[in-house]
């Protein structure tokens, strides 16, 4: 070999090295950048986290719209008279509570929406018997449904949430003050509506009481005055 060929194929060596060390200082460098987007990704969310928050509720949204258009009027047709403030006619925004009289987080919210319809002369509240904490939870229900059958609904889900958890003695304190049958209602009827809401609120990921729905937006919890009232306000705003 010549010394001509023996440095040219030094130079070709030395090239391919230099190649393969540059390629490695690239891939080096892509994945330091990555990590370092990672992290600002990371480090962002932790010191902002209502976006973090924001972006899991519009997911939220994205998941549940299909199963809210499809059974939208299922959702906000009352059962009887298990519905607060304005009519179906006056009403431009619905609010439907799913919710179990056990559930002290559903009481919590009794001043929330009675502020909200106060308020909004336009907004109406529809009430789903949603009852998962046992079977004085279902008593209740029944009794709510054959109140509201009979008109009185909102007389005994009043006097039921002051006279306390649903009881044998509590539920027949706010029949009684509700004037309604003190007897739990065993109708195919409300087997129906029972087994329909438990039907809705799992298709919209249900974990628990109260569950809330307002226009595109479910939201599960107690999530409290400002929340409803901004989610009214949207659901206004897109008509």
């Amino acid at each position: 070999m010549s010394e001509a060929k023996g440095m040219s194929g030094l130079g070709a060596l030395l090239a391919g090295a230099a190649g393969g060390a540059l390629a490695t200082v690239a891939l080096a460098f892509a994945a330091f950048q990555a990590g370092w987007a990672d992290r600002l990704v990371r480090d962002s969310l932790v010191s902002n986290p209502t976006v973090l928050v924001a972006t899991a509720d519009a997911l939220r949204d994205s998941q549940y719209a299909p199963v809210l258009a499809a059974n939208r009027a299922a959702l906000e047709t009352p059962f009887g008279s298990s519905w607060q403030g304005a009519d179906a006619k006056t009403a431009d925004v619905t609010l439907v509570e799913f919710y179990d009289y056990a559930c002290g987080y559903c009481k919590a919210s009794l001043p929330v929406i009675a502020r909200l319809v106060k308020e909004d002369p336009k907004l109406r509240v529809v009430y789903r018997e949603f009852p998962i904490l046992g079977p004085d939870s279902e008593a209740a229900a029944r009794m709510a449904l054959g109140a509201s059958k009979s008109g009185r609904f909102m007389a005994f889900h009043d006097a039921l949430y002051a006279a306390g958890r649903p009881s044998e003695a509590s539920l027949t304190k706010a029949a009684t003050d509700a004037g309604v049958p003190a007897a739990v209602p065993n109708s195919p009827e409300f087997d129906t509506e029972l087994r329909k809401n438990f039907q809705l609120a799992q298709q919209l990921g249900a974990t628990g009481t109260p569950l809330f729905i307002v226009g595109d937006k479910v939201m599960n919890g107690a999530v409290g005055y400002d929340a409803l009232k901004k989610a009214i306000a949207d659901a206004r705003a897109k008509g």
